[in-house]
């Protein structure tokens, strides 16, 4: 049994997973603007989560989140299922299959055959979609991955049934009911607002204060941690920025897309230059990566580099300050 699914490649994974199934169903909703509406941007400093033996840093929202604001938002309604037992889960995905519904699922990346190697790590926030059965082997539409890819049966059980931080447990979700049209005008405010709110948010770990309050943690880790440490306390924050989704820069760019989509939608000409403004911005944490590299690679030339790149993530935060306090008057 094979679904009538067209793949399409995104840069993020649940940004991607949302767009297919919303063009699956007659809907063209891009990927940023999938991600706007459901207020995917943000970073957060999480101390208490340990991935990799150091702490989390994230660049979105919590897994899961996107696609339940932006359904909310649109006035999609969304069924979500988690399941004890994985022959459960199996039958019902089966059963779906069956009747023609594609659906998606959160998994493991570590187990997941089809990555490259570099790209194989503990982390259980991923997300595919499932569009058919041959025998013992599931279809596979991967949004990161270039073309369609395959999983066998035991391959596909052992990534819903990964264990860890966010462990999947067979999570599966698919869209069961829709609006004869998407208010996408009332929807793309309350997303741009929520952002906001979350990138302004009055707390040290959260949004902008959260950014300055990593510059803090960089400057102190040579002294507090130790070198070894504190590099890989570094290579934490780069790998979670670049590798993990899309992380800090590349959200910025999708962002950035969601704002120029946004401002013919509304009809709001100062979304398009601040859509610029966050392209820029986007560069700065690019450039903050490259050099954040060479430090935990040993590498980097120049002298006091942990400042460095800290004073560069002081700049970003108030670069993002001053962008999103605009943004906020702007709608």
């Amino acid at each position: 049994m094979e679904i009538k699914f067209t793949h399409h490649q995104s840069a993020h994974c649940e940004n991607g997973v949302i767009s297919n199934l919303m063009k699956h169903n007659g809907f063209d909703i891009s990927e940023p603007m999938a991600f706007g509406i459901g207020s995917g941007l943000l970073f957060c400093y999480i101390p208490f989560l340990m991935v990799n033996h150091a702490p989390a840093f994230t660049y979105r929202s919590m897994p899961g989140t996107i696609f339940k604001r932006f359904a909310k938002r649109t006035g999609i309604k969304i069924k979500r299922q988690k399941f004890k037992n994985p022959k459960e889960a199996k039958a019902v995905l089966d059963r779906n299959l069956e009747n023609d519904n594609p659906v998606g699922l959160q998994v493991g990346v570590f187990n997941l055959v089809y990555f490259p190697d570099e790209y194989r790590f503990h982390f259980n926030a991923h997300n595919l979609v499932v569009y058919g059965k041959k025998e013992d082997t599931y279809l596979i539409s991967d949004p990161v991955m270039e073309t369609v890819t395959t999983l066998t049966d035991k391959e596909l059980e052992k990534v819903r049934y990964a264990k860890g931080a966010f462990a999947p447990k067979g999570h599966m979700y698919y869209p069961i009911d829709f609006p004869k049209e998407l208010e996408l005008e009332k929807a793309i405010i309350k997303g741009i607002k929520h952002t906001c709110r979350d990138m302004l948010a009055p707390m040290p770990i959260i949004g902008v204060n959260g950014i300055k309050y990593t510059a803090k943690l960089i400057r102190k880790w040579p002294k507090k941690k130790g070198v070894k440490k504190a590099n890989h306390y570094l290579g934490q924050i780069v790998r979670m920025q670049e590798e993990i989704g899309t992380g800090g820069g590349g959200f910025r760019y999708i962002f950035a897309a969601f704002l120029q989509e946004a401002s013919k939608v509304i009809k709001n000409e100062k979304l398009s230059e601040l859509s610029k403004e966050m392209t820029q911005i986007g560069d700065a944490w690019r450039d903050f990566a490259v050099d954040a590299s060479r430090i935990y690679r040993n590498r980097s030339a120049k002298n006091d580099a942990y400042n460095d790149i800290a004073t560069q993530l002081e700049v970003i935060a108030n670069k993002e300050k001053i962008f999103f306090n605009k943004l906020k008057k702007a709608i």
